[in-house]
């Protein structure tokens, strides 16, 4: 008689075994302290350890980028018994990042009594670059590469989140820009646009933003600008377009009061560009800032 094949069971310490050593995602054991105890190829490889040896070595503390994280995990941890799929930042060995979801529990060691903390490593870099690339494409004009109007909705809860911050916005209106639709055509208009906030990135800082607003019209956020810093900008892109924009423009510029809005400060420049058109007509002024 054939006898009966053993079906695999996880209560069986060899197939725990295979299954530890085996799977893609990284499994860990902890002192209190922070000190490796155990690890398997997974989380070695997340973390760029080249053995178990050398990471016995090593703390947790070594790989977080922040590690104050640390004691608020544990604490949740001997609370309530686990955690559930914490997001971390680790730095590898060889300095580059990862982002990953970690699931804590502890342990107490029935021969000494002593505590360990048990471990579970996903890694989800792939995952969340993925989902900041969909945010970042959400928030940008195809055409021209710049933010879009859906950007001013996070300055908008950067600014209620930091009332006194100080910020400077220069609004940007092609002139004459349906005339030159017809004259050229609408492709010529078109990268024309795209040329147009090219040199406009090229005259303000990374931090800062430029965003088509839609049409012809395109604003700069300079972030923790003041007034002088608005006008240097100003005068830049004035001095600038006499020789290097692809099209001719005119703008205004405003700087946030203290608990301002984003809609207010906008109107504000709107309101000075608006007179800079007044008088560009009259023949009084090309160009006009803010009045102080």
């Amino acid at each position: 008689m054939t006898p009966r094949s053993r079906q695999p069971s996880l209560a069986d310490v060899e197939t725990l075994r295979e299954l530890v050593r085996n799977v893609r995602v990284g499994v860990y054991i902890t002192t209190p302290e922070g000190t490796f105890v155990d690890a398997n190829p997974a989380l070695l490889d997340i973390l760029g350890v080249e053995s178990i040896e050398v990471l016995k070595t090593c703390r947790v503390d070594d790989f977080l980028v922040d590690p104050t994280q640390r004691p608020r995990v544990l604490e949740v941890v001997d609370r309530e018994g686990h955690t559930a799929e914490v997001e971390l930042e680790l730095r590898r060995a060889d300095g580059t990042t990862r982002t990953v979801l970690d699931s804590t529990s502890a342990a107490r060691d029935p021969h000494s009594g002593d505590v360990f903390y048990y471990g579970v490593v996903v890694d989800i870099t792939a995952r969340k670059r993925a989902a900041d690339d969909l945010v970042q494409q959400s928030l940008r004009d195809p055409l021209t590469g710049c933010y879009n109007r859906r950007y001013l909705t996070t300055l908008e809860r950067r600014a209620s989140a930091h009332p006194g911050e100080s910020w400077g916005c220069i609004i940007i209106d092609i002139d004459h820009f349906k005339q030159f639709n017809d004259r050229f055509g609408h492709q010529a208009g078109d990268r024309a646009l795209v040329k147009m906030a090219r040199f406009l990135m090229r005259h303000v800082r990374a931090e800062d933003a430029v965003v088509r607003l839609g049409g012809d019209e395109f604003v700069v956020l300079l972030a923790g600008a003041d007034g002088d810093r608005v006008q240097q900008v100003v005068t830049r892109l004035e001095r600038s377009a006499l020789r290097s924009a692809p099209v001719e423009f005119s703008l205004g510029w405003a700087v946030r009061y203290p608990r301002e809005n984003l809609t207010k400060v906008l109107g504000r420049a709107d309101k000075n560009l608006l007179a800079v058109r007044v008088m560009a007509r009259s023949g009084t002024e090309q160009r006009r800032g803010e009045a102080s």
